[in-house]
């Protein structure tokens, strides 16, 4: 999320204490094997894999490139993979938590919520923008 509302409107961004990272699936038993060496234990909670460090709070949630079209962005002058907005907007919005709402209402205020990005999602999901949007 960082990366998009930094481009498009840096003072709607915000920074969390948890980490969405974009990886391959043929490299999970890599990457597991590597995170324990640093304390990291993988869990796969409520679908989702997940390296904890201690609690879910701190978590670095695994995302799969297969899952979406992968976006370029750039962080500190590198490019980088991102979740394109829409795919982002879904994951966000189905969560259901008031930090995912709380981050909706910041791209959405950075513009990044168009109309065409809108008509993508579900029906169900929309009627939860919606009600994002309301409670601003």
């Amino acid at each position: 999320m960082l990366v998009h509302v930094e481009e498009a409107d840096p003072a709607h961004s915000t920074l969390t204490r948890d980490v969405d990272l974009m990886v391959r699936r043929e490299d999970l038993e890599r990457i597991k094997e590597a995170a324990s060496k640093h304390g990291f234990r993988f869990r796969h909670i409520a679908g989702l894999d997940m390296l904890l460090a201690g609690s879910a709070i701190t978590a670095v949630r695994l995302v799969y490139e297969d899952n979406f079209a992968p976006e370029k962005g750039r962080i500190l002058g590198q490019d980088v993979l991102v979740i394109p907005v829409v795919d982002l907007l879904r994951m966000k919005l189905s969560a259901f938590r008031d930090k995912d709402w709380v981050h909706v209402r910041g791209m959405d205020a950075a513009g990044l919520i168009t109309a065409g990005i809108e008509e993508k999602l579900p029906a169900e999901l929309r009627v939860w923008l919606q009600q994002v949007r309301e409670t601003e």
